[in-house]
């Protein structure tokens, strides 16, 4: 069963529109704004998930280029099962969330283990962080805001998503200065402590 991604799904659409070696497909992927939410910072991650295409018989080599001064790349175009893997993965992907363990969630997870105080701290630096991000989201965004929607279509989800995080961030930092949200870490691992000993009894 070839291995769903979101990188592995931006290759096999560039290999659909056209053959195109690794170095385009990652300048394509940047120059269109797609690496705002398609991983495609290390190269090496990308050659890996071109050799489990091929592996897979989703893309194949097509032809090699030279250009001066440059080593010899490998050209790669999208097969048959591979133009029906794009079709189908990006259906499946849009139909079927799948579950992700993000760090911040695990961290809330694990809010008692520090103080409150060291938490609002985290969580301010977390919201002039995000907030940072929006701004330049959206002052990328402004000199193609006249392209079609569907174009910028996974921007405008990121930045609905941004939004609606900095508000439960701010809300969340509200109660932390309140003290409508507070705990005691080292009751909080005694009990826990506690807790355990008595279960093992």
């Amino acid at each position: 069963m070839p291995q769903r991604s979101g990188l592995a799904l931006a290759v096999l659409a560039l290999a659909v529109e056209r053959p195109l070696h690794p170095y385009r497909m990652q300048q394509l992927i940047r120059e269109r704004g797609k690496d705002q939410v398609i991983n495609v910072g290390q190269r090496s991650q990308l050659y890996k998930t071109i050799d489990r295409l091929v592996r897979d018989g989703l893309i194949a080599p097509q032809a090699t280029e030279r250009e001066p001064a440059r080593p010899e790349r490998t050209v790669y175009a999208a097969t048959e099962a591979g133009r029906r893997a794009t079709i189908e993965w990006t259906v499946e992907m849009l139909s079927a969330p799948r579950r992700d363990f993000p760090e911040f969630t695990a961290a809330l997870a694990y809010l008692p283990m520090i103080s409150p105080q060291a938490a609002l701290d985290a969580l301010e630096t977390r919201l002039a962080s995000r907030r940072a991000e929006l701004s330049r989201l959206r002052a990328d965004l402004a000199p193609v805001a006249h392209l079609p929607r569907l174009v910028l279509i996974e921007n405008e989800y990121v930045i609905a998503h941004l939004e609606t995080d900095i508000a439960w961030i701010e809300s969340l930092i509200d109660d932390l200065r309140s003290k409508k949200l507070g705990w005691n870490s080292e009751e909080l691992l005694a009990t826990a402590r506690q807790s355990d000993s008595t279960a093992d009894i």
